[in-house]
């Protein structure tokens, strides 16, 4: 009988210990840190089917052998799916998605599996619903059922001893969290669990080249639930973000082995599922034809292509002796330091004022091409100065108050060019040597020149 040894693990971040702690070191959590006991030698960890026969001998080869030809890449069905997969689903990946309860995980997966299984051999796993359940949400968007493999399985062998059989091309697992192994004493989606089952599917996806898409849940934070690793042994990592108010659904890449990272797929929620939006500046611009203070269009960069997006800022005089700062959709530090640069460099102080920024449409954007942007709505907002329906802006912003350039410039012009925006304002570095056909061009250097240009 194999030697069961005792292991104490965060919960959280998933760190081992050999005794018991109360408080976490690398994560600092509380009451987070349980005991597991797990065999030392697993028992058909590597022979529980005979896929796995013969793993011991490997053929070694040079760079200059590798055949260097193209994965072969098939589509999901969603051209905006395919857009954050890199192009397409590759064969023998290991694809993980996360996304808080409602965000539309399932429906969206559940829309592409019947879709690829016209062309060809699809598994749809099921752990957290029962096939009746499946069939229903089916039945309700329309779907073509008819050939679609259906299995409602928790256990990770007999998954795999199902799929050898079946040999499906692509296969779903929802969820990771309620999968299990019969060798790891602990309960479903554990870290133990979390951590071997899905390191045992990966290893499954590669020796028969199945296309291996896993449903992961999410902590409080928004994170994906379970230990690092879990995302370490998978090639591609999303994020399906948006809130239930909100009918707009955002697919994020967060890693890709296949792509490019943080590219990024709008999908609009219906009652047929998820439809994917074509031009997803086009909802993010749903402006008012009134002009307001404190709203300015910025076109930021997600993944490969540019992103129109409005910013509103609001300034208002607080009545506490700690004003607030608030920020939706963007950095809270990135805020306070912006404030700073205005009035040292502006002659702006907003010391005894609340701040409220929201960026519309609920995209959360992190690149530093915001900072002009942001600066001016909040200017526009403190003078009670509207500014132009037609301007769009974009830029970096440096401590001594410089305006620095952003990369992929004359992409961002010409899609607000084509937008029919008539006026931007950019950093004189992004300036493009031709001119754009009906925009006219503010290439900037300091702040203050920004600042003259708007009032």
């Amino acid at each position: 009988m194999a030697k069961v040894k005792s292991l104490f693990v965060c919960t959280d971040c998933g760190a081992e210990y050999s005794r018991w702690l109360g408080q976490c070191t690398e994560c600092k959590a509380w009451n987070t840190i349980s005991e597991f006991r797990q065999p030392k030698a697993p028992v058909g960890r590597g022979g529980n089917f005979s896929g796995f026969a013969g793993l011991t001998e490997a053929k070694v080869q040079t760079l200059e052998e590798i055949d260097l030809t193209d994965l072969p890449r098939f589509s999901s069905g969603f051209s905006e799916f395919d857009r954050v997969l890199g192009g397409g689903i590759v064969p023998g990946s290991a694809i993980l998605i996360g996304g808080e309860p409602g965000a539309g995980k399932s429906t969206l997966l559940l829309q592409t599996m019947c879709a690829l299984a016209d062309s060809m051999s699809a598994l749809y796993v099921t752990g957290e619903e029962s096939l009746q359940q499946v069939a229903m949400r089916a039945n309700r968007l329309g779907l073509k059922t008819d050939k679609l493999k259906m299995l409602s399985e928790t256990s990770v062998e007999n998954i795999c001893h199902i799929a050898e059989r079946e040999q499906p091309k692509i296969m779903v697992i929802d969820s990771i969290q309620v999968m299990h192994m019969s060798d790891i004493q602990s309960a479903p989606g554990s870290v133990s669990q979390v951590r071997e089952t899905a390191a045992f599917l990966t290893r499954f996806a590669k020796l028969h080249h199945v296309a291996m898409i896993i449903v992961g849940h999410v902590t409080k934070d928004g994170s994906l639930a379970g230990p690092k690793v879990l995302e370490h042994c998978i090639d591609c990592s999303i994020m399906l973000e948006g809130s239930t108010d909100s009918r707009f659904r955002t697919l994020r890449g967060n890693k890709n082995r296949f792509g490019a990272v943080n590219e990024l797929g709008v999908f609009g929620m219906t009652g047929a599922g998820l439809k994917e939006v074509k031009n997803p500046s086009a909802i993010f611009l749903t402006r008012g034809e009134e002009q307001t203070p404190g709203s300015v269009v910025m076109v930021v960069w997600e993944g490969t292509r540019p992103l129109l997006v409005e910013i509103q800022a609001l300034v208002d005089h607080s009545a506490l002796g700690n004003p607030r700062r608030v920020v939706v959709g963007a950095e809270q530090n990135r805020l306070a330091m912006l404030l700073a640069i205005l009035n040292r460099h502006g002659g702006l102080q907003m010391n005894d004022q609340d701040v409220f920024v929201n960026v519309v449409g609920g995209v959360k954007v992190a690149e530093t091409g915001i900072d002009l942007a942001l600066i001016l709505a909040l200017v526009s907002s403190f003078r009670d100065r509207a500014l132009p329906q037609d301007l769009v802006v974009f830029g970096e912003v440096g401590l001594s108050g410089e305006i620095r350039p952003v990369p992929s410039g004359q992409e961002r012009i010409n899609e607000a060019a084509k937008h029919g925006f008539k006026k931007a304002i950019v950093p004189y570095t992004n300036v493009p040597k031709d001119s754009v056909k009906g925009m006219e061009v503010i290439g900037i250097k300091k702040l203050s020149e920004a600042l003259d240009a708007i009032l």
